[in-house]
């Protein structure tokens, strides 16, 4: 062999035992040693990599776990896949369920890129989508009576971001006397708090780059659903290219790691700053279920385990108030995102639901003044303290 030949071949694999932690499957595709390895693959006969937007160890790994997450403690088979976005996510199974006329029926109160993707995206691609009150169930029930174009049913709870909650299982089994497929967003809660898929929802979607990774330096998704409905759900991500990358999924395996440690302290700190917000002269309404006197209160606590560390709240003296207010804080970071181990705030009327028409926020209650808060796991004493100095200017 030349030299320049040796500078192109891979060195040479030196492990001897195994690795503590995963390793970062950093190829794009995988070698066979003979070409009969490579046709019994192709063609399904047995399980193996090939290429990296197919699958990738690391990357499978991952999405094993998360699986395995959202399935703890029922015999639910349920597969897992890892996609580059949250919103990758819910392009890629709603893509894999509908065909042209579906219909499809959500939420008025989702998060701003959803309804944009759904309205933007899908209605052009020929879907119909109806916005209704999912929290309604006879209203809802009148739709699937009425209506056999729809197919599927897609929600978030608690919602972003004025945290409604809408009765997964009552939903689910709404659905399924219709033969109608559930997509729901658990990205708020993560399966710590909150399992869809054992409240007889079908598809469970994350965008992991939130709460799942927990430090604000990955951007990916996940899709979990029953082992029965993988096939269809891969062959899009494959053909789609929506598929994960090694390195991203290897981060929100690290961040999995202190999941519980994380939310346990998110939730604790959301209730206090939630009671402190509640109470405060310059805040006309909180929008946290862990208040008692919260509309969904009940709901929340019969379907999550805790309640969360997101939570939204109305500044007095609507957007000027509001966007004072946020200049205002200097604890709290000001960032587009939500999840991460410090303090984030956003105003959601000019950024997340700018593209929303406003009668369509006003009317589900994302209004001018408010503000949302991924409540982070910093002393709680600091956090109070920052809005306190905020609201003395205010």
């Amino acid at each position: 062999m030349k030299m320049s030949s040796l500078c192109v071949k891979s060195a040479n694999n030196k492990e001897t035992t195994h690795p503590h932690q995963l390793p970062i499957y950093a190829t794009s595709s995988f070698v066979f040693e003979e070409v009969e390895d490579s046709i019994d693959i192709f063609t399904g006969q047995r399980k193996g990599h090939v290429y990296s937007r197919y699958g990738n160890p690391t990357v499978d790994a991952v999405a094993e776990k998360i699986s395995r997450l959202e399935t703890f403690g029922s015999d639910i088979e349920a597969f897992g896949l890892m996609t580059s976005s949250g919103m990758s996510a819910i392009s890629t199974v709603i893509a894999s369920l509908f065909k042209k006329g579906d219909k499809l029926i959500t939420q008025g109160n989702l998060y701003g890129g959803t309804t944009e993707l759904i309205k933007k995206v899908f209605v052009k691609m020929g879907m119909e989508a109806a916005f209704i009150d999912l929290t309604d169930l006879n209203l809802l029930e009148k739709h699937l009576k009425e209506d056999d174009q729809i197919k599927m049913i897609y929600f978030e709870t608690p919602s972003n971001p004025t945290l409604d909650c809408i009765d997964i299982k009552g939903v689910a089994q709404l659905a399924k006397k219709y033969n109608i497929k559930t997509i729901v967003d658990n990205t708020f809660c993560t399966p710590y708090l909150q399992q869809p898929l054992l409240l007889g929802v079908d598809y469970v979607i994350h965008s992991t780059t939130k709460y799942l990774s927990g430090h604000g330096n990955t951007i990916a998704g996940a899709i979990i659903g029953r082992e029965e409905d993988k096939s269809l759900v891969w062959q899009h991500l494959k053909l789609m290219g929506t598929n994960c990358n090694p390195f991203d999924a290897w981060l929100v395996n690290n961040g999995l790691k202190t999941l519980s440690l994380r939310m346990d302290r998110h939730s604790k700190n959301a209730q206090e700053l939630a009671t402190y917000l509640q109470n405060h002269k310059m805040v006309s309404k909180v929008n946290y279920n862990g208040l008692s006197d919260h509309p969904f209160h009940k709901l929340a606590k019969k379907q999550m385990s805790q309640f969360g560390g997101m939570l939204s709240f109305e500044v007095k003296g609507g957007m000027k108030a509001a966007l004072k207010c946020m200049n205002r804080l200097k604890f709290c970071t000001q960032a587009p995102t939500l999840g991460d181990v410090d303090t984030l705030i956003l105003h959601p009327a000019t950024s997340s639901h700018l593209n929303i028409p406003e009668s369509m926020r006003i009317e589900n209650g994302i209004s001018d003044g408010l503000i949302r808060v991924s409540v982070g796991i910093e002393d709680i004493e600091d956090l109070k303290a920052d809005f306190d100095q905020a609201f003395a200017e205010c």
